[in-house]
């Protein structure tokens, strides 16, 4: 328990933890919503570029799932880690390549994303390109070194993850 000191205004400890989560949930929001002017004070003040909420998802992870590139060049910039997984097993570059945004991809892999980093076991984002009939992200991941070997837990590699999921397209470009 914390002691109290004069002339403070007295908080039962649990309003101090309410408001802390309080505080990072709206921090979490700005991420989520593309509040890059109002995040880079908060930056410079000191809160952690890598903060996470409780399911493991970044800032940047927030930013660039949703679509906000100007939000994750700053965070990127204040150097937050492009392949810090969340607790799903997906990068950044896993989940905007899932999400289907192409210029979250170019910013990550223009910033240092390493296009085949993944958490062991877990899809690579060329596997999730590859599902998903994503051939403009297959030829970009390709292009930026993606291995279309590796596998997953499973055994499943970028061109069996099309197959079962019948992305034609995909496997044409897969199976060269």
């Amino acid at each position: 328990m914390s002691e109290h000191k004069p002339g403070q205004p007295h908080q039962p400890e649990n309003q101090l933890d309410e408001d802390a989560i309080a505080f990072a949930q709206g921090i979490f929001e700005l991420a989520r919503n593309g509040g890059t002017k109002m995040l880079n004070p908060l930056l410079e003040a000191g809160v952690p570029v890598d903060i996470r909420t409780s399911n493991g998802d970044s800032l940047l992870m927030l930013a660039t799932y949703n679509g906000h590139v100007d939000a994750a060049r700053l965070l990127l910039e204040k150097g937050a880690d492009p392949d810090l997984a969340n607790d799903r097993l997906q990068t950044p570059l896993a989940g905007v390549v899932y999400k289907g945004d192409m210029d979250c991809v170019n910013l990550l892999l223009e910033k240092g994303a390493g296009v085949d980093c993944r958490p062991d076991g877990a899809k690579t984002p060329l596997m999730y390109a590859a599902m998903f009939n994503r051939t403009n992200m297959i030829e970009r991941l390709l292009e930026a070194g993606a291995d279309p070997q590796l596998q997953d837990a499973e055994g499943n590699t970028a061109l069996s993850l099309a197959r079962a999921m019948d992305a034609q397209d995909a496997i044409k470009h897969l199976d060269r």
